[in-house]
C-alpha cells in the first residue's frame, strides 16, 4: 500500500519547523550516501569483554532452560512462526522473501525501496522480523545453557549469510532505524552468549565483515534518528541499540561519541515517552513492554562496560515497572490498549514464557518488589542474565507507591477490581502520542472487562499495519472497541493508516476506588468531545457484593444516530434474546457465566466474523485474527439520552 500525496501533505502539516529542517537534512544526506559507502576504519586489537559474570548461566532455572532448548531444536529444524505465518525455510533463509504474499523485496539503494508498498515488496513486517535476529539470540542462548556447538554453528552460518546478502545501504533491511537498533542489540547478546564457543572471536571482532556491518549500523543510526512526530518507541530502540553496541563493541574511533550521544538520547526520549505515573505515552501496552525491555537492555550494557547511566533512565524504568505491576490482572495480563505488533527488545526465552511475568521478575531483581506487587510464579532465562549485568537500583529518597495504584491521571487509565478476580480497565486518556498519534485507536471511554483473566468485554487488538487498509481501519476504529459511536464515524478523524488529523480530547470527571474487593462500589466517570458539538459521557460502577458492572452512557447534543458496541472475548459464547445476552465460558475446566442486560431503547444484533465491512473479530497477536461475537445496538439520540448496560457475573460454577 503506497501513501498518497495527500497523506504526505497532512503529515507535513503535523510537523514543526525543527522536524521539517531535520528531515530536509536527512534527504540531502541520503542522496549524498547513494555513492559507494566507505569501509569502516581499520581496527586492531579488538576484544569483546562484556561477558556474563560467572554463575549467570548456571542461575537459569531448569524448566526455563528446557523450554528454550525445545524452541532452539524447532529452529534448528527450520521451523518458526512470525505474525501468524508458519515458516519451514529457516535452515537456509532467503532474507528478502515474504512467505505471506510470496513476494520478494527488490534490491537497490535502501532509500529507494518502496517498503510500504505491499504489491512491490510484500508484507514488510514478515521480511523484517527474522532479520531482527532474535531467533538467533535464542539459538545462542541454547548454546550457552547446553554447550552444544550445533547451535553456535547455525548462528554463525546465518549471520555470515545475512551479512553477505545485506551489504551496507543495499536493500530493505537498511530502511528503518528501529530494525537496525534491535538488530545491534541482538548481535551484542549473540556475541555474549557465544563467548565460550571457540569460533566466537572469528565471527565477530576478528571478522572484518562483521566489524564493517556493526560500524555501518551505528553510522546509520547516528545520521538518521527518528524525529519529531516519529520520535516514539522507534527512537528508543535506535538509542538503545546504538548505546549497547557502542558499549559492547567499542572498537571504533567514533565509539565514545556514539555512546555518549545515544545515552543522552535514550534519557531524553525515555522521559518523553513515559508519563510520570510510569505508563507509556503511546497508550499502547505492548509498546510499554517493548520500551521497558529496550531500556533494561541498554542499561545492562552500560553497567557491563562501566559506563555511567543518567540517573533519570533508571528512575523511568523503575516507574514503568511499578506501573506494569499495578495494571496487570490476576493472570499477569496487562490491558490491551492501542497498537501492538509483538515487538520485543531482547528475546532469549523459549515459547510459552510469559513476557509480563518475565519483566516483573526482572524488576524484582533490579529494583526490588513492593508488598502490593502480584506474585510471579513463572521462570525465564532472561531475568538471571540481565540481573547479572544490571547494577541494582539503590537510589535513596525515590518515592514508590505505598499501595497498588488504580487510577493513572496523566494517562487517563483506571483499573477497577472486584471479587472473583473481576478486572475492568476504563480509558479516559489522551488520544495517542505526538502530533500524529501514530499508534492510537479511536477508543475514548472504552472499557475492557475480564473475569479471572478471561476476556469478557474484549479490546480486539491489532491485526495489521500495511497492505490491508480496511482491516487496519476496523481494528483501530471506534466501532472496533467497547464504546459508543455517533453517526457512524470515529471519535477522531484518520488521515491514513498511521495519521490522525483530528484528535478526540477526553477528561476524567470522577474516580472512586476506595471500595474493597469484598464490599462497596468502585467507579469512574469521563467524557470526550470527539463528536462535537455532541458530548459523550460514560460512568462505570463495579459493585462487589452483587458482582455487577454497570455502564451508563449519556449523549448530549443535537439529533444523532447511535451505535453502541460490546465485543466479547473469543472464549465467550453468547445467547442474545432481545436486549439480554447470556454469556458462558469455561476456565480451568469450570463453567462460568454472566448476564449482559443491554439498553432496551436500542435495537440489538449479534455479529460474528463478518467481512464486508469487517465486524466481529479478535486479534490475539499481530497478523492473526479469529471470529468473535460483537453485540451492536442501534438507535438515535436527541437532546439528552441515557443508555444503561449491566453486566452481572453469576459466580464461579454457576
Amino acid at each position: 500500500m503506497t501513501m498518497s500525496a495527500g497523506w504526505y501533505l497532512r503529515r507535513l502539516s503535523r510537523m514543526g519547523p525543527r522536524e521539517i529542517g531535520g528531515r530536509v537534512g536527512d534527504t540531502v544526506r541520503r542522496r549524498r550516501w547513494r555513492s559507494a559507502p566507505p569501509d569502516c576504519p581499520d581496527v586492531t586489537g579488538a576484544r569483546f569483554t562484556a561477558v556474563l559474570p560467572p554463575g549467570a548461566v548456571a542461575a537459569v532455572p531448569p524448566d526455563a532452560a528446557k523450554r528454550l532448548v525445545a524452541e532452539a531444536d524447532r529452529l534448528m529444524a527450520g521451523h518458526a512462526e512470525f505474525f501468524g505465518v508458519d515458516r519451514d525455510d529457516l535452515i537456509d533463509p532467503d532474507w528478502w522473501y515474504d512467505p505471506k504474499t510470496g513476494r520478494r523485496a527488490p534490491s537497490g539503494y535502501a532509500f529507494d525501496v518502496p517498503y510500504r508498498d505491499e504489491d512491490a515488496v510484500g508484507d514488510i513486517k514478515q521480511i523484517w522480523e527474522p532479520s531482527r535476529h532474535q531467533y538467533l539470540t535464542r539459538l545462542a542462548a541454547a548454546y550457552a545453557v547446553t554447550g552444544d556447538e550445533r547451535y553456535a554453528e547455525r548462528v554463525a552460518e546465518h549471520l555470515r549469510s545475512w551479512w553477505a546478502a545485506n551489504a551496507p545501504l543495499r536493500g530493505v533491511h537498511w530502511v528503518s532505524g528501529i530494525e537496525l537498533g534491535i538488530r545491534l542489540l541482538s548481535w551484542v547478546w549473540i556475541r555474549r552468549l557465544l563467548d565460550g564457543w571457540p569460533g566466537a572471536a572469528a565471527l565477530f571482532e576478528d571478522n572484518p565483515v562483521a566489524r564493517n556491518q556493526i560500524w555501518h549500523h551505528q553510522r546509520w543510526l547516528a545520521a538518521f534518528p527518528s524525529r519529531g512526530s516519529s520520535a516514539n518507541n522507534h527512537v528508543v530502540a535506535e538509542a538503545a541499540g546504538q548505546s549497547a553496541a557502542a558499549c559492547a563493541f567499542g572498537w571504533f574511533p567514533e565509539s565514545a561519541r556514539w555512546r555518549a550521544e545515544a545515552l543522552r538520547s535514550l534519557d531524553r526520549h525515555l522521559r518523553a515517552n513515559t508519563f510520570l505515573s510510569g505508563l507509556n505515552r503511546e497508550l499502547a501496552t505492548e509498546y510499554h513492554g517493548l520500551v521497558l525491555e529496550l531500556g533494561l537492555a541498554a542499561v545492562a550494557e552500560a553497567d557491563a562496560a562501566g559506563v555511567p547511566v543518567p540517573a533519570t533512565v533508571r528512575l523511568v524504568l523503575l516507574r514503568m515497572t511499578d506501573a506494569l505491576a499495578a495494571v496487570v490482572d490476576n493472570r499477569l495480563r496487562p490491558p490491551r490498549q492501542g497498537d501492538a505488533d509483538d515487538g520485543h527488545g531482547l528475546v532469549v526465552d523459549g515459547a510459552g514464557t510469559d513476557r509480563w511475568g518475565s519483566l516483573l521478575a526482572t524488576g524484582d531483581a533490579v529494583f526490588g518488589r513492593l508488598d502490593w506487587w502480584p506474585e510471579v510464579t513463572g521462570t525465564d532465562v532472561r531475568t538471571p542474565l540481565l540481573a547479572a549485568l544490571v547494577r541494582p537500583y539503590a537510589e535513596r529518597g525515590t518515592a514508590r507507591p505505598a499501595s497498588r495504584p488504580a487510577h493513572f491521571a496523566d494517562a487517563g487509565m483506571t483499573v477497577l477490581r472486584g471479587p472473583e478476580e473481576i478486572w475492568c480497565r476504563c480509558d479516559g486518556g489522551p488520544h495517542g502520542f505526538l502530533s500524529i498519534a501514530a499508534h492510537a485507536h479511536a477508543d475514548a471511554l472504552s472499557v475492557e472487562v475480564r473475569h479471572d483473566g478471561v476476556d469478557v468485554l474484549a479490546d480486539p487488538g491489532t491485526y495489521c499495519y500495511h497492505g490491508q487498509p480496511e482491516w487496519r481501519r476496523y481494528f483501530r476504529s471506534t466501532l472496533g472497541h467497547n464504546t459508543l459511536q455517533l453517526d457512524g464515524g470515529d471519535q477522531s478523524v484518520s488521515g491514513g493508516p498511521f495519521l490522525w488529523t483530528r484528535h478526540a480530547r477526553s477528561r476524567v470527571l470522577a474516580v472512586d476506588t476506595s471500595g474493597t474487593l469484598d464490599e462497596g462500589t468502585v467507579s469512574w466517570c469521563a467524557e470526550h468531545d470527539g463528536y462535537r458539538p455532541s458530548v459523550h459521557r460514560r460512568r462505570v460502577e463495579l459493585t462487589s457484593i452483587t458482582r455487577e458492572l454497570r455502564v451508563v452512557d449519556e449523549v448530549r447534543g443535537p439529533h444523532r444516530e447511535v451505535r453502541l458496541a460490546f465485543h466479547l472475548g473469543p472464549e465467550i459464547t453468547a445467547d442474545l434474546v432481545g436486549n439480554r445476552a447470556v454469556l458462558t465460558w469455561t476456565r480451568d475446566g469450570e463453567d462460568r457465566s454472566a448476564v449482559l442486560d443491554l439498553p432496551g431503547r436500542l435495537s440489538w444484533r449479534a455479529h460474528r466474523g463478518e467481512t464486508e465491512p469487517p465486524l466481529g473479530w479478535y486479534s490475539a497477536g499481530f497478523g492473526r485474527r479469529e471470529p468473535t461475537t460483537t453485540l451492536v445496538g442501534t438507535g438515535s439520540a436527541d437532546g439528552t439520552e441515557k443508555y444503561v448496560t449491566v453486566l452481572g457475573f453469576r459466580g464461579q460454577g454457576a
